[in-house]
């Protein structure tokens, strides 16, 4: 079970690269994340899970740890009651700073690290990155082809369903782990052609739109409903945190009866993502980068004024 974003997809390429197993995958688009509810498990089978949040799936846990199912949990969402089971090894970290990729890299000893390096790119976790790409030795353009290459595969993961992505995240895993080396994946896979043109393309499309909210503190989109606005809607949120670091910036995706929302705190202070989404029905995610999957219209000024007034407070502090 993994999201279907550049961390999920390296968190668990890393993993089957060091211990290889023939397992039944379950994943979806990037905010399809109830994934262990569609597991029917049994006493003895073994699940791993990669980069979705526990509080979302806690009674599916405790279902299958009761069965005797052995559970092997790698995250750094919102964690709030990690249960003190026998069957569990829970990996759970969620500092600002990491990311799955980086916490499976943990676990690996650096076997891997170069796809850690990929996973943590594609989180926009630039910076950190970089530093821990360091015992590569690797040089800067080696580096921006990696960031290249995470950007392309957390693209696409957003969607509002499978549809709307050029790839089914199970199928774009299966190609990425027919390579041991990123950059041979980016030599050699059709795939990646593929997903760097639409990334291009979608981008340009979006660079064209103006803030439909803007101050110092917090600045907001508002994106069409169509499929290359929700394709383009989480990488789009991570560019402009990356341009503009001291700001936050929400990103809303118009759908049927309300809005997709992806939240970025400032990169300065990567705090308040996930309190700020969590105060509605559907809202989750991390400190620096959360999100709402459906934030009905009648909600969107109370989400406008909190997102305003939660980065106030969080300067002012």
């Amino acid at each position: 079970m993994f999201n279907g974003d550049a961390d999920g997809l390296c968190a668990l390429h890393q993993l089957r690269l060091a211990e290889p197993r023939d397992a039944f995958l379950v994943t979806g688009v990037k905010r399809d994340i109830a994934l262990l509810a569609r597991v029917n498990a049994q006493h003895g089978d073994r699940a791993t899970v990669c980069d979705v949040s526990l509080n979302k799936n806690h009674a599916a846990l405790l279902r299958l740890l009761d069965a005797g199912v052995q559970v092997v949990y790698f995250d750094h969402h919102q964690a709030a009651d990690i249960p003190p089971h026998a069957n569990l090894q829970a990996y759970i970290d969620t500092s600002a700073e990491v990311c799955t990729s980086l916490l499976v890299n943990r676990h690996l000893g650096g076997q891997y690290l170069i796809w850690a390096v990929v996973g943590a790119f594609g989180d926009n976790l630039a910076q950190t990155a970089r530093r821990e790409s360091v015992p590569l030795g690797l040089s800067d353009s080696a580096l921006s082809e990696l960031q290249a290459l995470g950007e392309c595969l957390n693209y696409n993961g957003y969607g509002e369903t499978p549809e709307d992505l050029f790839f089914h995240p199970a199928a774009l895993y299966r190609e990425l782990h027919r390579h041991i080396d990123p950059f041979g994946f980016i030599r050699e896979s059709a795939v990646f052609q593929v997903l760097q043109r639409g990334y291009a393309e979608d981008m340009e499309r979006v660079r064209m739109l103006r803030p439909a909210q803007a101050s110092e503190i917090a600045v907001v989109y508002m994106l069409p409903d169509t499929a290359w606005a929700r394709r383009v809607s989480g990488v789009f949120g991570n560019a402009l945190a990356s341009s503009a670091p001291n700001q936050a910036h929400a990103v809303l995706t118009q759908k049927a009866g309300g809005y997709l929302v992806s939240v970025r705190a400032p990169l300065c202070n990567k705090q308040g993502a996930d309190i700020l989404c969590a105060q509605f029905e559907t809202g989750g995610g991390r400190k620096g980068a959360a999100g709402i999957n459906h934030l009905p219209e009648a909600e969107l000024p109370r989400f406008l004024h909190l997102f305003d007034t939660s980065y106030r407070a969080l300067r002012s502090a």
